[in-house]
């Protein structure tokens, strides 16, 4: 069963005298319960796909089907809800707040769904504790390593019991031990049975997938599933 299906997905930027078709009538499927990881070199379209994934963004044309549910069909307000009930974000940058412990970062999104306390500390370490970080939930970012701070980032996307977890570059900013933490523990959840979707340049990081969809100028130019490395 698909989690996400995306039909002759077309976003093109009017920059005036500019137009950039950033991707061209795009189509695939994730089944729940794959590991897969997007590459594509600068300006392939990966990034733009992934604004549109999450509905972060709108196409010019073509559709996104998340969990049977065509989501551009939807209000701005519902778009906002499927992305804070379903998607699962882990960036980059880790978009953590530095004057909160990790369990005041992971339980944020229930904050803004109206979970009453008692229930989000519960669900907070827990979802710490899925990322091997149990024992860090009153540490604030600062006092945490790169990779640390990523799984708290991690364990944050995990707190909505999301549909699929989509990840941009989450090893960008990482060194090489750090990277191999993230990757296991992103292997460890999908082993669990979560769907994940990886924007990376890195080589080694896809290789850690199950699916390799690869972008060139707005269009997939292969995909295929490989043998996955396991950590």
């Amino acid at each position: 069963m698909s989690v996400l299906k995306v039909e002759k997905l077309t976003k093109i930027y009017d920059l005036g005298k500019v137009r950039v078709d950033a991707l061209k009538e795009v189509s695939f499927e994730v089944g729940r319960g794959e590991f897969v990881s997007i590459m594509g070199h600068s300006g392939s379209g990966k990034s733009t796909l992934l604004h549109l994934l999450g509905c972060l963004d709108r196409p010019t044309s073509g559709s996104i089907y998340l969990d049977g549910k065509e989501v551009f069909a939807l209000s701005d307000n519902d778009l906002a809800d499927i992305r804070s009930r379903k998607i699962g974000f882990v960036f980059q940058t880790f978009n953590l707040l530095n004057r909160y412990t990790a369990l005041e970062n992971v339980e944020l999104p229930l904050v803004y769904q109206g979970v009453e306390k008692e229930e989000r500390a519960k669900r907070a370490v827990k979802a710490l504790e899925q990322v091997e970080l149990g024992n860090r939930v009153n540490h604030k970012p600062v006092e945490l390593s790169g990779g640390q701070v990523q799984r708290v980032a991690i364990a944050r996307a995990l707190i909505t019991n999301p549909v699929i977890i989509l990840a941009d570059e989450p090893t960008g900013n990482l060194d090489s031990q750090a990277t191999r933490e993230i990757i296991k523990i992103f292997q460890k959840l999908n082993d669990a049975g979560a769907t994940i979707v990886v924007v990376t340049h890195e080589k080694e990081v896809a290789q850690c997938t199950k699916r390799i969809i690869y972008f060139k100028d707005g269009q997939i130019l292969s995909d295929e599933n490989i043998k996955q490395v396991v950590l």
